[in-house]
């Protein structure tokens, strides 16, 4: 394995939680406060994880296994994770198809566990996950199969190799959906507003949180370092879209995509300053135009 290579699956798991400080710092900006520090996630995971971990009795091998999974899980998505222009380290054609299920696998692990506990209020949690799910899969795959028809493959690793500036300048509507239905499925799949609140304490107003409430010590640290790379890898298809950058030179891409990143962190704290969370029954009507704006951008590529 090339050396930029390693350094592209390294940069995930150290910059990660750095993105969850520059959302807080940013709408503690906006709130007129000095907000947490840069660098709070690390804190808080380095003490999660010298802790102890306490279990309900009411729990099973499901509940203790399930955070372990999740993290697993999303280890191997970042394996899948295309490096630029360069393949990813199990990069094959058709692993767009292994990346979906790996995520998914994720969330199956994390609704089981929830359910795992006995807790309404956690099942709850569960039932509005999956049912938002179930929304959010199609969008993303379709938005999956119009960069596929644009690039001409069905490996993430060609895929984002082939996107340049010059195809925003010959399908940039096609890439213009594809973004926006992106960044929809970023703020539903990561528990954002105006989809989620995830400063929030109300169990009766959570989706995600509400689902990891009975979990303390490392296994919390590992949901939450989990969260993190979620967020990351998601992100990262975003900006791959939205700033295809691919000058040849490795560091100066990897300065210009992480520059991306905070970007995008920034915004999603803009985000979430100047928009309310959304009541209940009009997130599918947003996840429902996250799936029309990228069934626009495959049929704009099946035409033309």
């Amino acid at each position: 394995m090339n050396w930029y290579i390693l350094i592209n699956i390294i940069l995930p798991f150290v910059l990660a939680p750095f993105l969850f400080g520059v959302i807080n710092r940013t709408k503690a900006f906006f709130a007129g406060r000095r907000g947490q520090p840069l660098l709070q996630l690390y804190y808080d995971l380095f003490k999660l994880f010298r802790k102890g971990s306490v279990y309900s009795v009411t729990t099973t091998w499901i509940f203790r296994i399930a955070p372990f999974a999740v993290f697993s899980s999303i280890v191997c998505v970042i394996l899948i994770m295309p490096c630029g222009a360069l393949v990813s380290p199990i990069g094959f054609r058709g692993d767009i198809l292994l990346f979906i299920y790996f995520l998914a696998m994720a969330r199956f692990f994390t609704v089981a566990a929830a359910l795992d506990t006995g807790s309404s209020f956690e099942g709850m949690g569960a039932s509005r996950e999956v049912q938002f799910a179930a929304l959010t899969e199609p969008a993303f795959i379709l938005c999956m199969a119009a960069l596929a028809c644009e690039t001409h493959s069905f490996s993430l690793s060609t895929i984002f190799s082939r996107l340049s500036f010059a195809s925003w300048s010959g399908e940039g509507a096609v890439l213009l959906l594809v973004a926006v239905s992106l960044m929809i499925v970023l703020l539903a799949e990561n528990s954002r507003v105006p989809v989620d609140d995830p400063n929030t304490h109300l169990e009766l107003t959570m989706i995600h949180e509400v689902m990891v409430l009975d979990y303390s010590g490392p296994d919390l640290g590992f949901i939450l370092y989990g969260a993190a790379l979620k967020l990351w890898i998601i992100g990262s298809l975003v900006v791959g879209v939205a700033l295809p950058v691919n000058t040849g030179n490795f560091f100066l891409d990897r300065f210009i995509f992480l520059g991306g990143m905070v970007l995008l962190a920034v915004i999603i704290g803009i985000i979430e300053s100047v928009m309310a969370r959304f009541r209940f029954l009009k997130i599918p009507q947003v996840l429902i135009l996250a799936s029309a704006l990228s069934i626009l951008a495959l049929i704009l590529q099946v035409r033309f």
